[in-house]
């Protein structure tokens, strides 16, 4: 798998460049937001590099920073979120405002992007929040630390939130309602991504 390339930018798009390696043209589709910061023709490029295999099809996709290249494969590895809707976020958005977005669960953040729907952006928290730590700065840091403390949200508003998520999810309410009462059973800390999380198990076994 190509990770990594080195060489003169041939061409460059908004949304693609090509960059000669060693005498081999390469087709690159990058974010906007590397397209920004991006050399011009005749330069010396260098791109982290994520490879996506298809059967009909391979497709290199190019970034500017290690950083952005996982951001990258963890977006695409949530159920919804190909390469082409991955490429979309991160040319609507920079890496630290998809973070935070993800982080203090800012759903109308992530749903403002095309293509982006309240069920994607909820699996996208649901499935990345925890990851999404390790791929924070100091300064996205600081500003979530700088800000206010909310209250702990009741029990009844985390059910509430929960069951909503569930059924925008595609679950009937009867069902999600069970599921629910029998992750509530289970006791200890609660959170709606902790709840969701146990619903969905108990779903998936019904």
């Amino acid at each position: 798998m190509i990770a990594h390339l080195s060489g003169t930018l041939l061409a460059k798009h908004a949304t693609s460049v090509i960059l000669d390696v060693g005498g081999v043209g390469y087709e690159v589709t990058i974010p906007v937001t590397t397209f920004y910061g991006m050399e011009e023709a005749g330069a010396q490029v260098k791109l982290r590099i994520h490879t996506h295999v298809r059967e009909d099809v391979l497709q290199l996709f190019g970034f500017r920073t290690e950083r952005e290249r996982e951001l990258f494969k963890l977006l695409i590895s949530v159920s919804g979120i190909g390469p082409k809707s991955g490429i979309a976020m991160l040319s609507g958005m920079s890496a630290d405002e998809i973070v935070m977005a993800i982080r203090t669960n800012n759903l109308a953040r992530l749903t403002a992007i095309p293509g982006v729907g309240k069920k994607t952006a909820e699996r996208l928290v649901i499935e990345l929040r925890d990851k999404m730590t390790a791929l924070s700065s100091p300064a996205l840091d600081e500003e979530l630390a700088a800000g206010a403390t909310p209250a702990p949200p009741s029990e009844d508003a985390l059910r509430e939130d929960t069951l909503s998520a569930l059924v925008n999810l595609g679950y009937q309410k009867a069902a999600a309602e069970k599921a629910l009462g029998q992750a509530l059973s289970e006791g200890g800390d609660i959170s709606v991504e902790l709840l969701l999380r146990r619903s969905l198990r108990h779903l998936s076994k019904g």
